[in-house]
């Protein structure tokens, strides 16, 4: 570790966790704190707007998804000054640890959230999961979740064979099951890709009335790295912590799809399985008048040419 003091530019990218956590904590050191809870779990607090993020993350995801390595919400508090908690698990837990369950009643206890005026809880995956399920300690919160899971209760998700490594956990006491923690929210944001069927039955179980459902078709099943890589993210999460995010927000935000690759090539290859000859060519004509798409381009060569139409250039 350096002697110089490290700052919000500082980048932890693939520090051991220990040197990691520490440079956090010089990092937060005046306007917040570093907390661990448990042997998996930490709580890192920057204090700067009355406005607050809580997100969780996995330290192994901070270090994939950050240029810098460090947690999500510090963008927010680098670009909009919004305060943010960030609660980092190592590995996917789900954030089920009893040391997790007491920090939250320790907050509600001393009045943390009152202190501020909006209140925004952030996760994808189990991530999500977490930010509905403790999101009840803050009522009137708004919550962005991103491919959630509801529970892992096998009682009531059985159907889900994808953490089954994780029904050991108990998904029914604190904080449990995150649809029913969203009751007390002002407004949740749940956002999926139907076309993965165990996303989206998830996603059915969280339809309250205080839940829009946005769908994120052709994407896949890892919209939080599209969502960054696409450049939406921040706009995405300062919409939703200010409740102005609608569906006819979000469809303007998802626009961004038309040049991302990822998502152009998940529609070409459904289109070509489905044999849905006449749309695979208006995509590609579509692609390839915007963007090069080399792709896009021999496919489209070879719908013509099957035409005996003339595909040489002018």
């Amino acid at each position: 570790m350096t002697d110089e003091t490290p700052t919000l530019e500082t980048s932890l990218v693939d520090l051991p966790r220990r040197e990691w956590l520490a440079r956090v904590e010089a990092i937060a050191d005046e306007d917040g704190y570093v907390e661990n809870l448990g042997r998996r779990h930490h709580a890192i607090f920057i204090e700067q707007s009355t406005t607050l993020i809580v997100t969780f993350e996995t330290l192994q995801g901070i270090q994939a998804l950050s240029d810098l390595g460090q947690p999500l919400g510090w963008d927010m508090l680098k670009t909009h000054g919004w305060s943010h908690l960030c609660l980092a698990s190592h590995g996917d837990t789900w954030f089920r640890d009893p040391a997790v369950y007491g920090y939250f009643d320790r907050l509600i206890d001393d009045g943390f959230f009152d202190e501020f005026d909006q209140v925004l809880f952030y996760g994808a995956g189990p991530c999500a999961y977490a930010a509905a399920a403790y999101s009840v300690a803050s009522p009137g919160a708004r919550v962005l979740a991103i491919q959630p899971q509801a529970t892992l209760d096998p009682r009531i998700t059985e159907w889900d064979d994808r953490f089954t490594d994780m029904r050991i956990q108990d998904f029914t006491t604190r904080y449990g099951y995150a649809p029913e923690m969203l009751d007390a929210a002002d407004h949740a944001y749940v956002l999926y890709d139907p076309r993965e069927q165990l996303d989206a039955m998830h996603a059915a179980l969280f339809t309250r009335p205080n839940v829009t459902k946005l769908r994120m078709r052709f994407m896949g099943d890892a919209l939080q790295t599209d969502l960054l890589e696409m450049d939406t993210w921040t706009d995405l999460v300062k919409a939703a912590g200010n409740g102005t995010l609608t569906p006819t927000t979000f469809a303007e935000l998802y626009r961004a799809r038309r040049s991302y690759r990822p998502y152009l090539r998940n529609l070409l290859i459904l289109l070509d399985a489905e044999k849905r000859e006449p749309l695979v060519e208006m995509l590609c004509s579509n692609v390839t008048s915007r963007i090069r798409a080399r792709r896009f381009a021999q496919r489209l060569k070879e719908i013509r040419t099957a035409r005996g139409e003339d595909t040489e250039d002018d």
